[in-house]
């Protein structure tokens, strides 16, 4: 059933999400004694979670301190041609996710590029569809650029920098593409339709004024993070801990704030799909499903079949249930790299197949813009082929 809610997004009559349907299934396996409470907790990647709240909350402060917003004002200010402010979006917008989650760059830049669009007389829509696209390709060069590569650089205690050399030309290639098919698709057409008039244009009141010393100190401890994940062995866990820690001691931004800044439902939808995943492996249900593939020619541990499931499973179930379904077969740090890549990639193909795209969306729809499944679609579809076909070769070339 969690994996069926996984699919579906929801259960019939219920009001749960994807995180309520995992935390109850977790539950539910507890309390039917399925799964003892020391295997559930045996069966939580406790590094992952730690690591991906010690990144949030330096997510949280560069939110809190306006930087993010700066930039997207800043950017959204230049004298630039409409395509050329796209390139600075598609390009910045990469950057800034490979570095730090992507989910808090678009929730943070949503609103100023409506304004920023809206000041301009361009059409918004083009430029929030490039921003989700772009931080979901941006974020496949790193490690830590999304939840799912975050664990699987865990999982398989993947080298920082040596994974950003196998995904790193396949993303910003990536990038590239994501621009040009935009830009294509909008060409002539930039100022087409505007939603929103002179008098609708103001700040956005989530929108965090800029502090300069915060901001600076937020910089200051992710890049001192940045140096020990590419220059030391130290456990990036213990090491995202101690950089949210330092940030938390704080006489001006109050704790409070920055821990409702982290995506807590996330954590608990890992948290629950970990309980789970540990219930179902116990069964040997999947290795049994995989031999038998196997048996019938369709090795899932061979790199074509493992990039064509995990782009599959990442649209059906969504990309951190498929990669705790296949991580077991991502047995080589090649095997990873596509893992993270083809998961990554493939959450562009539908509106629902990330995070990223979702929150656009809302900050859309808050706006007057509608941005619904045909209209992603347009160009998520396209941009996701280009970038799965850029990421094929690149691992092709690689073997």
């Amino acid at each position: 059933m969690v994996y069926a809610g996984m699919i579906l997004g929801r259960l019939p009559w219920l009001a749960l999400d994807r995180t309520g349907i995992a935390l109850l299934g977790a539950i539910a396996l507890l309390a039917t004694g399925a799964i003892s409470l020391p295997a559930a907790g045996a069966a939580v990647d406790v590094p992952t979670l730690a690591l991906l709240f010690g990144l949030m909350v330096v997510s949280a402060q560069l939110q809190l301190s306006g930087f993010y917003a700066r930039v997207a004002a800043a950017l959204g200010g230049a004298p630039l041609s409409p395509a050329a402010l796209m390139a600075a979006l598609v390009a910045v917008t990469g950057a800034l996710s490979a570095v730090f989650t992507n989910d808090v760059v678009c929730l943070a830049t949503a609103p100023v590029w409506i304004e920023a669009c809206a000041r301009r007389r361009l059409d918004p829509v083009p430029f929030l569809l490039a921003l989700a696209c772009a931080s979901n390709v941006g974020s496949a060069a790193t490690l830590i650029g999304n939840p799912q590569n975050i664990l699987i650089g865990q999982a398989h205690g993947l080298s920082f920098v040596g994974h950003l050399a196998r995904a790193g030309v396949p993303a910003a290639l990536g990038l590239a593409a994501t621009w040009a098919i935009v830009a294509w698709q909008q060409r002539g057409a930039w100022s087409a339709r505007v939603a929103q008039e002179d008098a609708e244009i103001r700040p956005d009141d989530d929108v965090a004024p800029f502090d300069a010393w915060q901001t600076a100190k937020g910089l200051a401890v992710a890049a001192a993070l940045l140096l020990v994940f590419v220059a030391t062995d130290w456990p990036r866990d213990v090491a995202a801990l101690g950089a949210a820690g330092a940030l938390l001691l704080s006489r001006r931004l109050h704790s409070r704030d920055k821990l409702g800044l982290v995506d807590w439902p996330l954590l608990v939808l890992f948290l629950g799909l970990f309980v789970v995943h540990g219930a179902f492996a116990a069964t040997g249900a999947a290795g049994d499903a995989v031999a038998r593939l196997r048996a019938a020619g369709v090795d899932l541990a061979q790199p074509g079949w493992l990039f064509a499931a995990t782009v599959a499973l990442s649209n059906l179930v969504s990309n951190v249930p498929a990669v705790m379904l296949l991580l077991p077969l991502a047995s080589e740090p090649l095997g990873a790299t596509l893992l993270a890549l083809a998961s990554t990639l493939a959450g562009n193909l539908l509106l629902v197949g990330s995070i990223a795209n979702l929150i656009v969306a809302d900050a859309a729809a808050r706006h007057g813009l509608a941005i619904d499944w045909r209209r992603h679609a347009r160009t998520g579809v396209p941009v996701t082929l280009a970038t799965l076909a850029i990421a094929a070769l690149a691992l092709l070339a690689q073997r």
